[in-house]
């Protein structure tokens, strides 16, 4: 089991990191929770991890704290709950705010998710609502941004926006509607824009 990578960050193709290990790149499937905290390519990145082993591949996840590992875990063992609707989930809020929507039963954001229908949500709310205690408080502190990179282009932010939403779970079109609403002069990069149309998508 890899329960940790520290390394220098390859690139960020959301929800998708590449991280070099001595020479070895790991690629690393993320919640947009940690792909906002990470640093620019070319800084150090140390995550906690979590395998999935499949019959056809093994796929790592990467999770900034241990907090966001232990909750996906947590979601894994939900009935028809799988990695990529747990990743999807831990993108569409964070960690304190999904514990608040299982404690009021608050349907209505749940499915708002990708991928998380009724049932899906009214299962979540069943199996979860006495085991999110730890998560009811923020957790506290940050990482620091190192580096910059060149801008992007408004074009380049679009398409990488638009396809981490898809990668996610949502539609094309809901993707590119919704990332248009959002988009304005003050958006600077992808990220910013993921963030944007998320917060808007789950909060519709």
């Amino acid at each position: 089991m890899i329960g940790s990578i520290r390394g220098k960050l390859v690139h960020k193709r959301p929800p998708e990191i590449l991280v070099d290990v001595g020479g070895v790149g790991y690629e690393i499937q993320v919640p947009m929770s940690t792909l906002f905290q990470l640093p620019q390519p070319g800084g150090d990145v140390h995550l906690v991890t979590h395998l999935v082993v499949r019959e056809d591949a093994q796929v790592l996840f990467g999770f900034y704290d241990e907090r966001d590992r232990e909750l996906f875990r947590l979601l894994i063992r939900v009935s028809n709950v799988g990695p990529k609707l747990a990743l999807a989930i831990l993108s569409g809020m964070d960690a304190s705010a999904f514990a608040h929507c299982i404690q009021r039963e608050d349907i209505g954001t749940l499915v708002a998710l990708p991928g998380v229908g009724r049932k899906t949500a009214e299962r979540l709310v069943m199996e979860m609502r006495d085991k999110l205690d730890a998560w009811l408080q923020p957790a506290g502190g940050s990482v620091a941004v190192a580096g910059a990179n060149a801008a992007p282009t408004a074009s380049s932010m679009v398409a990488d926006a638009e396809s981490a939403l898809i990668s996610l779970g949502y539609k094309p079109a809901e993707a590119a509607k919704a990332v248009a609403a959002v988009n304005d002069d003050a958006v600077t990069d992808s990220e910013e824009l993921i963030r944007r149309a998320l917060k808007s998508m789950v909060s519709a």
